[in-house]
């Protein structure tokens, strides 16, 4: 928790890797809700992610350590390690110690992600992450992928989605005409009306987001294009946060016509998260804004965001 944003680490599934950024036999040093982790593919393809630091004298596996089958070896002593954390062999020792071992997370891929789960009390996962029937489709383009960084709360930056005031005045565009939220134990979903101007005039268009816990965002725009975002948020640390987003559009037919619409989608959004990130980074969270009626569905999300955080630390 920070002083600016006194918000503890949510509880959730958070993305570690792209799937296609981990081979076989990959190692990667990752950081994750302030931990540092080694994130590895054993040989049979499996990801595996564990506490970073070696049980033994500390070495960090992240660096330098080496895949063995399904297993991975410290660079320092060669203890090696089995997806489970446990070590299983010592090579210089006849017996291995009974608590030689490192805590090992629970890993999901899927969607091209992968993504492992933190609970602040040690939980095992309280729920799965869905398939997105779109991403992969052969009737979606290939996904573009953005990544930004910003020193912020993935609760500060989700407020953002039903704070429909803030598009007119701070990205200048139109606010959504309309704006319903709903929540499903921890999926929260947001159904916006959404004007787009065309050279023809305006269209109606619209807007669902669904997001499961902090984690990932699925956001689908319909109007001009059918747009998919397959959007994953990452605490870093206390402040720092990654956010990942995986653009797509419905094919048309003309692929030079997706390609234009799909290009200038993402630099909209990138052009959004830019005048975003500013306000983001300086911004103080206050747990009793003073809010008006027109705020949109602040107070629901705020209320459906405590069942990600340890009694008592909710804002």
């Amino acid at each position: 928790m920070s002083q600016r944003i006194p918000l503890p680490m949510p509880n959730g599934w958070f993305r570690v890797a792209e799937s296609d950024e981990l081979a076989a036999g990959q190692v990667l040093a990752v950081r994750l809700c302030g931990q540092d982790l080694v994130l590895f593919r054993g040989q049979t393809g499996q990801a595996h992610v564990m506490d970073a630091h070696c049980c033994h004298l500390g070495a960090h596996l992240g660096h330098g350590g080496k895949v063995e089958d399904d297993c991975i070896r410290c660079p320092f002593h060669a203890w090696l390690y089995d997806g489970d954390g446990k070590c299983v062999d010592i090579p210089y020792a006849k017996r291995i110690p009974a608590k030689a071992a490192v805590r090992s997370w629970p890993v999901t891929e899927k969607n091209g992600i992968v993504m492992a789960w933190y609970h602040s009390e040690g939980w095992p996962p309280q729920w799965e992450i869905p398939e997105v029937p779109e991403f992969g489709s052969a009737d979606w383009t290939e996904p573009a992928v953005r990544r930004f960084k910003v020193r912020s709360h993935p609760q500060e930056q989700m407020e953002n989605i039903v704070d429909p005031a803030h598009f007119q005045y701070v990205h200048g565009t139109s606010s959504p005409t309309t704006t319903e939220a709903e929540t499903d134990g921890h999926i929260f979903r947001i159904r916006s009306g959404i004007p787009f101007s065309t050279p023809q005039g305006q269209i109606e268009g619209t807007l669902t987001v669904e997001s499961h816990g902090f984690g990932l965002g699925v956001t689908r725009f319909t109007g001009i294009v059918d747009t998919l975002l397959v959007i994953t948020g990452t605490c870093v640390d206390e402040e720092e946060h990654e956010t990942v987003i995986r653009f797509s559009v419905r094919k048309t037919g003309d692929e030079a016509a997706s390609s234009v619409v799909g290009e200038a989608f993402i630099a909209e959004i990138e052009r959004q998260y830019g005048q975003d990130m500013p306000i983001w980074e300086n911004k103080v969270h206050l747990e009793r804004p003073a809010l008006c009626e027109a705020d949109g569905p602040i107070g629901q999300l705020r209320a459906w965001a405590k069942q990600f955080y340890p009694a008592g630390q909710a804002g």
